[in-house]
């Protein structure tokens, strides 16, 4: 199988941490809870992406890797995901993740592809993982679920100095069908600062959910 992330793809998510890259369009759109999130529009889609900057306290940055990428537990934590599992898809091996929407919005899911790496920086301990979204035969789209075929996310984590970790975000996706801009705007200034909210409460409650795992 080909190589699905390279190293660039890597280096250019945690430079982030040190040098944001917010020229070229990028705009301040909210800042709340230490957490600042810029957007950059596109004008192929007419949707913006989105780029987070902000300080996760008191939870080490490779507890948060854990956690993000522990999908059974997000199944715990996250009260919008209504399906989500890794499996091998015929030699390729996809996150299925279907996401419940307000009524009367459909559904949607995704299949895509991801991967961590905990990286060495100049004495640095970086931890990435990145996501895309990918094109996987054997798994049909559901009838009343919309499936969101142009995703992809970049998360960077590194201590913060202190008890917390540094996080860097960048996220896109087209969900598709007819939702108003404003619904995509609120999610985007609410639901961004809220899942990190969230994802904080779940790293503190981690190490008490993997000794009942056991």
């Amino acid at each position: 199988m080909a190589l699905q992330f390279t190293d660039a793809d890597f280096q250019a998510a945690w430079t982030e941490l040190d040098e944001p890259q917010i020229e070229g369009g990028w705009e301040l759109f909210t800042e709340s809870m230490g957490v600042k999130i810029y957007r950059l529009y596109n004008k192929e889609t007419g949707l913006y992406e989105y780029k987070v900057f902000g300080t996760l306290s008191g939870c080490c940055p490779e507890v948060c890797a854990d956690v993000y990428m522990d999908l059974d537990y997000r199944k715990q934590w996250d009260s919008y995901v209504k399906e989500l599992h890794e499996k091998d898809y015929g030699g390729q091996k996809a996150v299925y993740w279907e996401v419940k929407y307000p009524f009367p919005l459909s559904n949607r899911d995704y299949v895509y592809i991801r991967e961590r790496r905990d990286l060495q920086v100049n004495g640095r301990k970086i931890w990435t993982v990145l996501a895309r979204s990918s094109v996987v035969s054997n798994c049909p789209e559901k009838s009343g679920v919309i499936r969101v075929k142009d995703y992809k996310q970049t998360v960077a984590m590194e201590s913060d100095g202190a008890q917390g970790t540094k996080v860097f975000m960048n996220y896109f996706d087209n969900p598709g069908g007819n939702i108003p801009t404003w619904l995509i705007n609120w999610a985007a200034k609410t639901g961004v600062p809220g899942f990190l909210k969230d994802m904080q409460d779940a790293c503190s409650k981690y190490s008490n959910y993997c000794k009942n795992r056991k």
